[in-house]
């Protein structure tokens, strides 16, 4: 696992998502009929200074228990996640499909850094939290209500999706001088052997809080 200097930013290997990714349900349904949606490139992230948005002061440290996205209808309590032996992320029980986690080692959701919430996309029953993450557009507001009582708001900055063997680590995991935010799925390519064959990754920052729930 690399490491970076800056407080709060904790980077995870880049197979924190497999287990999220076997596509059980395409398996047993029909992987073409049943696909979730894939981002388009217009949803790609701007590279440079003119891409980067500002962002809302950072907030103090507090842990997250509930996503919401409201323009792909996700309303989704957040369990820790901690790392596995082999140094990846754990992820939520498949049992649970409308339950994603969140890396609670590293940056709090509306802290200074980079946040990460991971959820599955499907289980052997059908769709979960994050079945349509790839169909979000740049713009659309996250909230994430925290345990201090507030609630972060972001906003999405890029959707894209990476094939596993060249998922972008430091991208994706890396330190940010913002507060940041990424959501992750499995998504891209599907084969009926292996399962997805990437992920679905969701790039927001902090843009404003909040009280109401």
């Amino acid at each position: 696992m690399r490491s970076y200097s800056t407080p709060g930013n904790a980077v995870i290997a880049a197979v924190t998502v497999v287990a999220l990714c076997s596509g059980a349900w395409l398996l047993r349904n029909g992987g073409e009929t049943h696909a979730p949606p894939q981002p388009s490139p217009a949803q790609a992230r701007t590279t440079g200074p003119a891409g980067e948005r500002p962002a809302a002061p950072a907030l103090p440290p507090s842990p997250p228990d509930r996503i919401r996205i409201p323009s792909i209808r996700v309303n989704a309590p957040l369990s820790g996640l901690g790392l596995t032996r082999t140094g990846s992320l754990d992820v939520p029980p498949a049992a649970r499909p409308n339950l994603a986690g969140w890396y609670e080692a590293g940056t709090t959701p509306g802290e200074r850094g980079t946040a990460i919430v991971a959820g599955h996309v499907d289980n052997a029953d059908g769709p979960a939290v994050f079945y349509r993450l790839g169909a979000l557009k740049k713009g659309a507001a996250i909230e994430v209500d925290r345990q201090d009582g507030g609630t972060a708001r972001f906003s999405v900055d890029a959707v894209e999706v990476y094939d596993a063997k060249d998922f972008p680590d430091e991208k994706v995991y890396g330190a940010a001088r913002r507060p940041e935010l990424r959501v992750i799925t499995c998504g891209g390519g599907y084969s009926r052997a292996t399962g997805y064959q990437g992920n679905v990754v969701v790039f927001a920052h902090l843009t404003g809080t909040g009280t109401g729930r």
